[in-house]
C-alpha cells in the first residue's frame, strides 16, 4: 500500500474513535441532566412572586448567597446568568432563573413562579397569560422571509 493510503486510513480510525467517544461523553451527560431535572421538579413549589426587575449579570454583582458562589465552579463565576430580583411576601431577593424562560417574565408585574430554592424553572401569569416577546430578525432573514412569501 502507499503511505498516502496508510496515513489517510489511520487518520480515518482516529476520527472513528474520537466520534464514538464523543457520543458516550454526551450520552452519559444527557443521562445526568435528566437526573439533575428530575430531582429538582420533585422538589420544587409554585409561589406568588412580584418582579421588580431582571437582567443577565455576574453571579459575584448578583447579590446571591455566599453558599451559591462557594458551590459554583470557579470557570463559572465570572460568567453571566440571568438573574430576577423578586419581592416574595416581605423580602427582596435574587433569583437565578432558566434561560429559556428568562424572555417570559415580566417586569413589574405579579407571577405565579414554580421554583427550587433561588432557581425559577417556570412562570405563569398570575391575572393574564405570558406571551413570548417576538424575536428580532436579522436582514437576511426577513428579507428570506420576503422572498419565500411572493
Amino acid at each position: 500500500m502507499k503511505t498516502g493510503t496508510i496515513i489517510f486510513l489511520i487518520v480515518l480510525v482516529v476520527i472513528i474513535g474520537i466520534l464514538v467517544a464523543l457520543y458516550i461523553f454526551g450520552s452519559k451527560l444527557q443521562k445526568k441532566n435528566e437526573k439533575a431535572q428530575a430531582d429538582m421538579r420533585v422538589g420544587a413549589q409554585t409561589v406568588s412572586i412580584l418582579v421588580i426587575d431582571k437582567k443577565r449579570m455576574r453571579l459575584k454583582e448578583a447579590n446571591l448567597p455566599k453558599i451559591v458562589l462557594e458551590q459554583t465552579p470557579r470557570y463559572l463565576r465570572g460568567s453571566k446568568a440571568p438573574i430576577v430580583k423578586a419581592k416574595i411576601g416581605p423580602k427582596i431577593m435574587s433569583l437565578m432563573c432558566d434561560d429559556k424562560i428568562f424572555d417570559l417574565i415580566p417586569v413589574k408585574k405579579e407571577i405565579k413562579a414554580v421554583m427550587n430554592g433561588i432557581y425559577i424553572m417556570d412562570v405563569k401569569g398570575l391575572r393574564s397569560s405570558l406571551d413570548a416577546k417576538p424575536v428580532k430578525q436579522g436582514l437576511f432573514k426577513r428579507l428570506k422571509n420576503k422572498v419565500s412569501k411572493k
